[in-house]
């Protein structure tokens, strides 16, 4: 499934689009591949950056070509050309910004009017900064969109693998698919409480067992 304007190679290449408010740290993430940051492209008639981030699997190489907004997001959203053609998506917020969870709604949106159907993972960045803001319990628009959700810290490198995980076997419809080696990752920046969000990640789980909240915004209390 080769890209368009891309060459044909011997392995599965997928268009992901990767959006999310300004700051949330996007470029951050696809930054910490190693061949993502190296073989990088600049699209300038959309205004992105395209890092293509090589796994292997036990069903051979996968590519993900990650398509940065390279900060056009300030500017009122993206063109319709960005999405065109995506196999998949991540959104990212910051769970230090209550705001940029309240915009996840629109960026879903952005994505469903003109990708139907693919799939999506929702990413809360930053949760090794202390001073959280969007609480676990708050977390419920993956639910009421039925999305897989990770919370991962970009500069740590936690839970980096699992979106790309998640999408490559729902791209490939093979859910025992997994990832053979390790990942050429830029060393983390930070350490985070492995103990502490492991606390939260019980609380997450606990909570998709409870039911969602009536209201159409979710619950930012």
């Amino acid at each position: 499934m080769a890209l368009p304007n891309t060459q044909p190679q011997g392995y599965p290449s997928f268009k992901l689009v990767l959006v999310g408010d300004g700051g949330t740290g996007k470029t951050t993430f696809v930054k910490r591949h190693v061949t993502g940051e190296f073989e990088k492209k600049y699209e300038p008639t959309i205004g992105v950056e395209v890092r293509p981030l090589d796994f292997q699997t036990n069903c051979g190489k996968v590519r993900f070509e990650c398509w940065d907004t390279a900060g056009q997001e300030k500017f009122g959203g993206l063109r319709d050309g960005y999405y065109i053609h995506g196999h998949c998506a991540i959104i990212m917020f910051d769970v230090t910004s209550r705001l940029t969870y309240k915009n996840v709604a629109t960026w879903h949106r952005d994505i469903c009017r003109v990708c139907a159907n693919i799939p999506i993972v929702l990413c809360g960045n930053k949760v090794d900064v202390k001073n959280r803001q969007v609480k676990s319990k708050m977390v419920t628009f993956h639910r009421k969109k039925n999305l897989q959700y990770y919370e991962i810290s970009a500069k740590s490198n936690y839970n980096f693998e699992k979106p790309f995980l998640y999408l490559a076997r729902k791209l490939s419809g093979d859910m025992n698919l997994r990832f053979t080696e390790e990942f050429a990752l830029v060393p983390a920046e930070v350490t985070i409480d492995v103990a502490a969000q492991q606390k939260i990640d019980a609380e997450i789980a606990a909570a998709a067992a409870m039911p969602l909240p009536d209201e159409d915004g979710d619950n930012m209390d």
